[in-house]
């Protein structure tokens, strides 16, 4: 029909075009005329035009109303070609699509409507066109010259849409997803070939899953730098959620490890985040901050996937945090307590003991089996604190010991996964303007429990932590507080006693000192303080750290602790150190109602720290009057038998709770000989045996006595019931006696 195309003339002037996927347009089908009369019926002077509403499918061109012409649709391997009419007085705005026996113009409202439909139909039969041709390849050469040959098409449409350049990422996702068989030289050519096209696109899901392939079997590859490293930072720079396209964090995880694969290793993934930050000292992109962390929590989580998997049920937390061993090598759920004891010396056990389950009685005269299955545990230790009218203060100074019984080993792999994305975590707490959201990111800890029961994960992760605490920004420090009301934050986890704690209370201290400095409610603060951490803060005082003494005299200072046998413990760890001495007497000088609590004697109950060593119960014991002294917890200590010679110094010792602690034979053999009157003793898993516990037969003062999970036999047993005529409480569990 004698059209011409201008497509030269349209591809110049820059014009751009939104594809269109349906629209309303006018539709004429003219058979090839085969007579004089058919010619006559086909002249423009007698043409009819059809309105219809045209949906460019996938496949095929077709009509909303399939009726008259577009009573078929027309398929776009049916279209020979596609045309702007140009000739002399042809219709205005007119496409001419010549197909088998005819040809169907399409005539548009205005020219940039008509060229809009153009493209998009040029752009529709290609993309199908390269569908079919590359869904059955046969030789690998032509496919590679065939892809090209799209991705210069996609770069070259006037057509500005993303799936202008999705729809070939996704042709050939799906071709590399049907054909896994190639060859790693296959591989990088067709990853290059489609690299332009990844410039300012994301990778759909198939081939993200072929790109961590290359990532993990060729880490090497120069493919991964020149290709990879500008569709990683355009995926941490623009994404808004890794939650609906996981593959594309996958992959920026690989991507990753490529990297610390290479001969520089660490080097060039810290170039790599520098290259994300930027030179200047604010990061121009938002995202980027968030989505490297997503990164490194899904990797890190990834490392103790097998340990979180293989365990049903697994221990939480908190039971990690109070040493409990796996389900299997534990033994039963049992208390370990006497069954009516002091309720002075057992508020600290019950606490820790959180199943009762079963509590074994046995009398002097009988052995009496009695099952307890309660749930009242609360109430009963509410009512057995007396009139204290703060009974957790004492309980809180015992904090049971970090865990030592969870073995977490990883394998090479795992073990390189991990210390590559804790450094990057380290990295990131580097730069000044990215410590708030980090520490906000951080804040919930968002990690299994079974990384923070790793000691090398702890310990690796102890510098961000630091990092937090030196940071004078309150919006950066108070993130080591919890995020919520009882559960644990960074300040909990690395105090001494908890989880993540290697370090004896330092980094503790450190956080403690910047969040007084600038915690804007302070007696709010020594409040919690008070409530879940004195024990660590007493156990620091007591050894000199100038900020534990600062926060015992305010404690004092605020009449934070009303109990009056804690503040008298408080007045004994100041007075144990030159620097707390100096500071509790100029406490004194405002505070006269402290000297009058003072002269009053020394407190009736003592609790020592966790943590603590003989040489801390040394300095506390030899730092004021203990004469009143009648309830002593040394439970979960490091004491050993060498403090028998400052404990045999306390006249009015009446309960001693040694549980836990490595308390033996010498030790018990020298308090038999001048703690007489002792009442109440607790010895639970402690390495004494026989030897030291015939010793007990001279205490004819015993009333309850503990030997759970002890060495003693049967023998030694029935001997001190024939000689302890006063023993009516005894805990024989998990022993031979049992």
């Amino acid at each position: 029909m004698g059209a011409v195309p201008c497509r030269r003339a349209l591809l110049l002037c820059g014009m751009r075009y939104k594809l269109l996927q349906e629209g309303d347009i006018q539709v004429c089908v003219i058979r090839h005329p085969r007579t004089f009369l058919s010619k006559i019926l086909t002249s423009k002077f007698l043409r009819r035009w059809e309105p219809h509403h045209l949906t460019l499918a996938d496949n095929s061109l077709a009509s909303a109303t399939p009726t008259g012409y577009m009573e078929n649709s027309v398929s776009y391997s049916a279209i020979e070609d596609v045309q702007l009419l140009s000739w002399e007085n042809a219709p205005k705005y007119c496409l001419q699509l010549t197909i088998p026996g005819g040809t169907v113009l399409l005539q548009a409202a205005n020219s940039y409507l008509r060229d809009q439909w153009f493209h998009s139909l040029q752009w529709k039969k290609k993309i199908y066109k390269y569908k079919k041709v590359l869904s059955n390849p046969s030789r690998w050469e032509v496919v590679l010259k065939e892809i090209r040959t799209l991705v210069d098409m996609a770069l070259t449409s006037p057509l500005q849409d993303d799936s202008i350049n999705q729809a070939p990422l996704e042709i050939v996702s799906k071709l590399l997803s049907e054909n896994t068989n190639l060859t790693t030289q296959e591989h990088e050519n067709i990853i290059v070939a489609i690299a332009p096209l990844l410039e300012n696109n994301h990778p759909p899901p198939d081939l993200c899953e072929f790109f961590c392939k290359h990532c993990r079997e060729r880490p090497r590859s120069m493919v991964v730098i020149e290709v990879f490293t500008p569709v990683v930072q355009r995926i941490l720079k623009h994404n808004m959620d890794f939650g609906k396209c996981p593959r594309l964090r996958l992959f920026t995880q690989e991507y990753i490890l490529a990297l610390n694969e290479l001969n520089a290793g660490m080097e060039v993934v810290k170039k790599f985040i520098q290259s994300m930050h930027g030179p200047t000292g604010h990061c121009p992109h938002p995202r980027v901050l968030p989505n490297l962390v997503a990164v490194c929590l899904a990797a890190i989580y990834s490392c103790y996937e097998e340990f979180i998997n293989s365990r049903d049920n697994s221990p939480s937390l908190k039971e990690i945090r109070n040493g409990c061993q796996q389900p299997c090598d534990r033994k039963p759920t049992l208390p370990l307590r006497l069954l009516h004891p002091s309720p002075d010396l057992v508020s600290q056990e019950a606490t820790l003991s959180e199943a009762r389950l079963k509590s074994v009685v046995v009398a002097s005269s009988e052995i009496h089996v009695e099952v307890e299955r309660t749930s009242t545990a609360t109430p009963a230790l509410t009512a057995s604190t007396g009139n204290d009218s703060e009974p957790n203060l004492i309980d809180c100074l015992m904090v049971s010991p970090a865990c030592s019984t969870m073995s977490i080993e990883l394998g090479p792999q795992a073990d390189r996964t991990l210390g590559c994305y804790v450094e990057i975590l380290k990295l990131l707490s580097d730069y000044d303007d990215w410590r708030p959201s980090l520490a906000s990111l951080l804040q919930p800890i968002p990690f299994p429990k079974e990384a923070l029961a790793h000691e090398k994960f702890t310990q690796e992760l102890k510098y961000v932590i630091q990092r937090f605490a030196e940071d004078p920004r309150q919006e950066v420090h108070s993130c080591l507080l919890s995020v919520r009301a009882g559960k644990d934050g960074w300040f909990q986890l690395y105090s001494p006693g908890g989880v993540a704690c290697d370090d004896d209370g330092e980094l503790f201290a450190s956080m403690v000192h910047i969040l007084m400095g600038s915690c804007y409610k302070t007696k709010k603060f020594l409040l919690s303080l008070a409530e879940n951490k004195l024990g660590p803060c007493m156990l620091l005082a007591l050894r000199g750290n100038q900020t534990m003494v600062e926060i015992l005299c305010l404690m004092l200072e605020y009449n934070i602790i009303d109990n009056n046998d804690t503040q008298l413990q408080i007045i004994s760890t100041l007075e144990s150190t030159d620097v707390g001495k100096r500071m509790y007497e100029q406490l004194c000088e405002r505070q006269r109602e402290l000297k009058e609590l003072q002269r009053k004697g020394g407190p009736t109950r003592l609790t020592l720290p966790s943590k603590s060593t003989d040489a801390d119960l040394a300095r506390l014991l030899s730092s004021g009057s203990f004469g009143n002294l009648e309830n002593l917890s040394l439970a979960f200590t490091n004491v050993t038998s060498a403090c028998a010679e400052h404990l045999i110094k306390l006249p009015s010792l009446k309960q001693l709770n040694l549980w836990s602690t490595q308390f033996g034979d010498a030790g018990l053999r020298l308090l038999s000989e001048h703690l007489t009157m002792l009442q109440v003793l607790n010895l639970c898993e402690t390495p004494v045996t026989d030897a030291g516990l015939l010793a007990l037969s001279s205490m004819k003062s015993l009333c309850s006595l503990n030997m759970n999970s002890t060495k003693l036999s049967a023998d030694t047993y029935e001997d001190l019931k024939a000689k302890l005529p006063n023993l009516k409480e005894v805990d024989v569990r998990y022993t031979e006696a049992w």
